[in-house]
């Protein structure tokens, strides 16, 4: 993953400088509403953050007004040349086209170095989510009910979810 720079944004690779801005959008219980992980408590998110420093696949999104990490978008390699994007962000700037901003721009260098088709995952209840997708140009391609589950209730059994697919191809 290249640096990519927008109108407002940085997109680059993580760096241990990120830990704070980091903990303060991964410790948010509404942030992480819909991953498949619960807040993350400080040394979580210090442990997390070395993965996200390890892979090229977590893109962080710094403003560049004051370099604050205000969120990240997920772009993982799949077969048939196609990648898998997602996307969490600190909630204080949520409604600023911070979102779009940053995956339109990886999604055009995606394109640009060959990638066939893009698709995305989400959570039917997660209006903010496919919205975006759709304003981003892709396509609902499925509906799959109660397809997955990342808890379990008090009885451990699995709280199954459905999931939305989306895709943009390459034309």
């Amino acid at each position: 993953m290249m640096r990519i720079e927008t109108e407002r944004l940085i997109l680059r690779r993580y760096t241990t400088d990120d830990l704070q801005d980091l903990y303060e959008y991964l410790s948010d219980k509404d942030v992480v509403e819909f991953e498949p992980y619960k807040p993350m408590n400080i040394e979580e998110v210090k442990k997390n953050l070395n993965w996200r420093i390890s892979t090229d696949e977590m893109i962080a999104v710094e403003l560049k007004e004051n370099h604050k990490v205000i969120g990240n978008v997920y772009i993982g390699k799949r077969d048939f040349s196609s990648l898998e994007i997602g996307y969490v962000f600190n909630k204080s700037y949520w409604g600023n086209g911070y979102a779009k901003e940053s995956c339109n721009a990886v999604i055009r260098k995606a394109f640009e170095d060959g990638v066939h088709r893009i698709f995305a995952e989400c959570d039917p209840i997660n209006l903010n989510s496919w919205h975006l997708l759709e304003n981003l140009g892709f396509q609902r391609e499925a509906y799959f009910k109660q397809n997955v589950y990342f808890w379990k209730n008090e009885n451990d059994e699995p709280i199954w979810k459905d999931t939305y697919v989306y895709s943009i191809l390459n034309e």
